[in-house]
Parts: C-alpha cells; structure tokens; sequence
C-alpha cells in the first residue's frame, strides 16, 4: 500500500482529542468549521503552527501522519498562497471516512511555544 505523509497544527484541546481516539484519527469538526484542512509539507505546518496557534492559543503541535495515497487522489491540493503553501480540503462529512484511510497513528512532530 502506498501512503502520503500529511501534516496539521493543532492546539492542546485538539490534540487531547486525538489522543482519546488512541492516535488514529481527528475529532469531528464544530459547525462553524465546514472543512479540515492536513496540510502537505512540514515548513507549511510549522509557519500556522508559530505564527497563528502560538499567538492564539500560547503552544501548538505539528502532528503527523500517513493516509492511504490511492484514497487521497480524490481530493484536489489547494494552493493557498505561494510555493508550497498546500493544503487538502477534507469536507467535514468526510472526515470520519478520511480517518479510516490514516496508516498507523497520528504522531506529534513538533512543539511551538
């Protein structure tokens, strides 16, 4: 099986949550958050990670983790802003789904404070 390397900034409360689902997938989203967003290279999860959650939240996680590569071809990479700025746009109805395509456990790559 081929997989993806993917990447996201949470904070704490999030991370928590992953943790209670046993590291294998990402909490549903609130209402006022119609998409989740992985991101796809790890200088783009650090840059949110530092310069929006620290501010916002004081400390912020840059997880990692691998989603079945055949899966994933469904979703078109957005990029938002400039060389290598990419992020998936997972609607939130898909994430349950998306979960299950994750390969192994969800692992925290970076802390920024």
């Amino acid at each position: 099986m081929e997989y993806t390397i993917l990447f996201r900034p949470v904070n704490q409360k999030e991370l928590d949550l992953i943790a209670e689902l046993d590291w294998q997938g990402f909490p549903p989203r609130l209402p006022e958050q119609p998409i989740f967003y992985p991101v796809t290279n790890i200088d783009y999860a650090r840059r949110i990670s530092q310069e929006w959650n620290v501010p916002a939240y004081g400390k912020s996680y840059v997880t990692r983790f691998a989603v079945e590569t055949a899966y994933l071809q469904k979703f078109e990479v957005q990029n938002v802003g400039g060389k290598d700025i990419d992020e998936l746009w997972i609607p939130a109805e898909e994430l349950a789904t998306f979960n299950q395509h994750i390969v192994g456990k969800i692992e925290v790559a970076e802390m920024h404070e």
